[in-house]
């Protein structure tokens, strides 16, 4: 078990890891060794609750494919091992946001000074724009 809080923990069986080359520059090193780490995430087997699995979706975007596997892809460093710590430290910290709830948003009314005051600055605005129109000719 991975512990993310103190009362949530993740299966380890739910993640799985391969190894690719990396992109980018490096030299030859680059073409020879795969310290790229491709971190596979099933949130159904990692013992996450449901809502929480719903805002790691949404939080995740993209990064969720085919038959909802989250893909994490760490290259930054020139060691595996350095690859795999990152992949790891990214997911953590995806779920340690999802954990949380969003705060329900509270409905609000303006105050009358403010309704006052975005009246008034309409017709201000309003009145500008009206003096700036060509006289009107009396034929």
């Amino acid at each position: 078990m991975i512990q993310i809080t103190t009362s949530v923990a993740i299966d380890e069986r739910a993640i799985s890891e391969s190894f690719v080359r990396a992109s980018g520059p490096g030299g030859q090193n680059v073409n020879k060794v795969s310290t790229a780490v491709q971190l596979r995430f099933d949130p159904t087997l990692s013992g996450l609750p449901g809502d929480v699995q719903s805002r790691l979706r949404s939080l995740a975007g993209k990064r969720f494919v085919g038959e909802g596997i989250l893909l994490i892809t760490a290259q930054r460093h020139r060691t595996q091992e350095r690859n795999r710590q990152a992949a790891l430290d990214s997911l953590i910290r995806l779920i340690q946001r999802a954990i949380v709830p969003p705060v329900p948003r509270i409905a609000t009314r303006p105050t009358a000074g403010a309704k006052r005051r975005r009246l008034e600055t309409k017709a201000r605005r309003s009145s500008v724009k009206r003096t700036r129109t060509a006289p009107a000719h009396d034929a």
